[in-house]
């Protein structure tokens, strides 16, 4: 046996998710000389997505959702984690391979039943592109923001585009996409830091810090004669104030709504007071999921264009990195603070 450290979902929150109650680092053991599953494998892990959705997923399970609730007592499901195929049971997946598993325990070691190799991806490493982006750009949040913006916002060159949490894993991505595209690209987030970050790295043409300039004043700055699509990270006051200053016909991205996620039962929600806007501006609102067939369309000419940027330095691929299994709920409550610049992702081991 040896020691395999695993982030575990302890007990269900009330609003913040509580260290050492709700989440712990525990050794779940693992036998490195056992057999893998029939006709699965097992894995060394080197990185895990943090992702918001995650704390979705700490739920009631008599809740009803898109994905199922977390099992109390085990590893926090992350949507992506990259490893090495350590032994193998099954004919498509070879021992020393590169892969990244859908739906994983965040956890050192891994094994993997049959049911798991179909959604199961095999990278093969490509010059110029880091194994992170896997996880980033080229994995699920990729797929969101590049699905998304073309097929939802339809973006067209001098669009006027607004982003909140812009400075994250999809918002930085879908601002990137937009500057290609010749938009007109605004980005909210919380510190100076970030709004430097957009402004400088990004290419952004403009941005505001929502901590310290109302953030109706500063859309009507920026934007002065209003907003083609709002891509909507987080809800709130944020898409009332799009909604206010959104052009006849414009697109609203329903990607995420963060500020509500660590709500208490007995928190109330930002209410939206704009909405006669939709009918008489004839909005566009449309939600997702990134596995809806019309977003995944997209996905064919996201990993050409995204591997091709990356590769020629036009795109950058940010990552925001927890170092050690043993940080893993200060990285994943920071994921949720918005203290991230681009991707977050757990580090558990160097790739070997």
């Amino acid at each position: 046996m040896v020691q395999n450290k695993a982030f575990i979902y302890k007990s269900l929150p009330n609003g913040w998710p509580v260290p050492d109650k709700n989440l712990t680092i525990e050794d779940i053991g693992f036998d490195e000389n056992a057999a893998p599953p029939k006709g699965g494998f097992t894995t060394k892990n080197y990185y895990v997505a943090y992702d918001p959705s995650q704390r979705g997923r700490m739920r009631d399970p008599a809740i009803q959702s898109y994905s199922p609730p977390m099992n109390l007592g085990e590893p926090v499901i992350s949507v992506s984690v990259i490893g090495k195929v350590l032994r193998s049971d099954s004919s498509s997946i070879k021992e020393g391979q590169i892969v990244m598993m859908q739906s994983s325990g965040s956890e050192s070691y891994s094994k993997k039943d049959e049911s798991a190799v179909k959604t199961t991806q095999i990278i093969e490493p490509k010059d110029g592109v880091p194994l992170t982006a896997y996880l980033g750009l080229l994995g699920m949040t990729g797929m969101t923001a590049y699905g998304s913006l073309h097929e939802i916002g339809k973006p067209k060159k001098g669009d006027v585009i607004l982003i909140s949490a812009a400075a994250g894993a999809v918002g930085q991505m879908v601002g990137q996409i937009a500057v290609r595209e010749g938009l007109h690209v605004i980005g909210s987030v919380g510190d100076d830091r970030k709004l430097d970050f957009i402004l400088k790295d990004l290419g952004f043409t403009s941005g505001f810090n929502y901590k310290k300039e109302n953030m109706a004043d500063a859309v009507k700055r920026l934007a002065p004669d209003g907003i083609d699509i709002f891509y909507d990270n987080v809800g709130g006051e944020l898409l009332d104030v799009a909604l206010a200053n959104m052009k006849l016909f414009g697109r609203i991205v329903a990607c995420g709504s963060i500020s509500t996620y660590n709500n208490a039962k007995e928190t109330t929600p930002y209410g939206v007071k704009n909405y006669g806007a939709m009918v008489r501006k004839r909005l566009t609102w449309q939600g997702f999921l990134v596995f809806d067939p019309n977003i995944v369309q997209w996905r064919k000419e996201r990993d050409e264009n995204i591997t091709k940027w990356i590769q020629d330095g036009s795109f950058k691929s940010i990552d925001h990195v927890t170092e050690g299994i043993d940080n893993a709920i200060e990285g994943f409550l920071g994921m949720l603070k918005g203290e991230n610049l681009g991707k977050s992702i757990l580090k558990i081991a160097d790739p070997e």
